[in-house]
């Protein structure tokens, strides 16, 4: 929250704990003053209004009633306190005809949960309702764009010129011959010797995997990591130095690569929901790969899967004994704590296959990593 941090410690907690316990403990307890106690008792009716309706009278279904409350919360609030609240709301008052009150859905702030909501609904919204499910949608993309591409595109290029032979290695890195070769016309008859002006290392430039292919889970349960799994598609897309591809799947495999210029139509393709059958994409990718030795796959997936489990690991080790790279990223989001198939991931983690979630920010620095060779 954001308290007053200039008071006690001891005060925050215990202005805290009464905010949980509720109002019968900030009157009993009344030592908030002033602008504290007036701020406390918004606080509390925020709060009770949404989980403790009966005390407080509740959402309901009024309109103006939840929009003075979302107002509310967003000025009372830390913006992580807002969303959290702001999606327990959504389940109370029902996200479907939320959206179709346009003044209502006005005042929701856009983020990436409720995006993979409304995309989860998007099918089942009539026509006259896309325009807002687009706003929705380019809003948070747009946000996502500008605090992702940049330390994508840096954490690339960046590890790219660290791992690039120095201009002026130190003694034991110098290839001799090559470069006596190089300054040959800097001979200098009178000492008898050549006098090199251009020092060459004898390490060699490191190597970017060109090929990219994202196999990416359209399932429910990835709904937030798809979210930002598109737009990173897109952003890596963007790098002149690899060539991307993206493939969604559930049961069935869905070619979304000519969307990737294009992250907000891109997500608008997704088809959220469904089951899983993570060795159909994985055997499409083996089928479509022109240079494995030049590839690296990327399946962004809880590894919950509703196909044949012996099928799927044996389409990993084809992957693998074909020269592929193969990364298993479990999920994408703020939390970095997947729900996830623990005998999957064992078995994947086995196959020497590095496997992991990450929050977004962790992204580029670890995909820039398994990229370079």
């Amino acid at each position: 929250m954001n308290d007053n941090l200039n008071l006690p410690s001891n005060v925050q907690a215990s202005r805290r704990w009464r905010l949980i316990l509720g109002s019968d403990a900030i009157e009993a307890n009344p030592d908030s003053q002033g602008s504290e106690a007036g701020l406390d008792s918004r606080r509390l009716r925020s709060l009770e209004a949404l989980y403790q309706p009966t005390r407080s009278g509740g959402l309901g279904r009024s309109t103006p009633g939840v929009i003075r409350w979302l107002d509310e919360i967003r000025a009372d609030f830390p913006q992580a306190v807002v969303q959290v609240m702001q999606h327990d709301a959504i389940k109370r008052v029902n996200l479907r005809s939320l959206l179709l009150d346009h003044t209502l859905s006005d005042h929701l702030d856009p983020d990436v949960i409720l995006v993979a909501q409304v995309l989860s609904l998007a099918p089942t919204l009539p026509d006259s309702l896309q325009d807002r499910v687009r706003q929705i949608v380019r809003q948070v993309v747009e946000d996502l764009e500008q605090r992702l591409r940049p330390a994508t595109q840096q954490a690339l290029l960046g590890r790219l010129r660290q791992r690039l032979p120095q201009r002026h290695p130190r003694y034991r890195e110098i290839d001799w011959q090559r470069t006596l070769y190089a300054n040959l016309k800097h001979y200098q008859p009178h000492y008898g010797t050549i006098i090199p002006e251009k020092l060459i290392h004898r390490g060699t430039p490191p190597q970017i995997r060109q090929d990219v292919l994202l196999c990416l889970d359209q399932s429910a349960s990835m709904a937030g990591s798809v979210v930002y799994a598109s737009v990173f598609a897109s952003v890596l897309a963007s790098v002149s130095l690899l060539k991307v591809r993206l493939l969604a799947f559930d049961t069935s495999v869905l070619e979304l690569t000519p969307l990737l210029d294009d992250p907000l139509e891109l997500l608008l393709g997704m088809q959220l929901g469904g089951g899983t059958d993570i060795s159909a994409v994985l055997r499409y990718g083996l089928d479509t790969i022109q240079q494995p030795q030049e590839t690296v796959l990327i399946l962004i997936s809880d590894l919950y899967d509703g196909g044949d489990r012996q099928l799927l690991w044996r389409s990993l080790a084809q992957l693998l004994a074909s020269g592929v790279r193969v990364i298993s990223l479990l999920a994408i989001d703020e939390t970095g704590v997947p729900s996830y198939d623990a005998t999957n991931a064992d078995y994947v983690a086995r196959l020497g296959i590095p496997t992991f979630a990450c929050t977004p920010d962790e992204f580029p620095a670890l995909i820039s990593e398994h990229l370079l060779v």
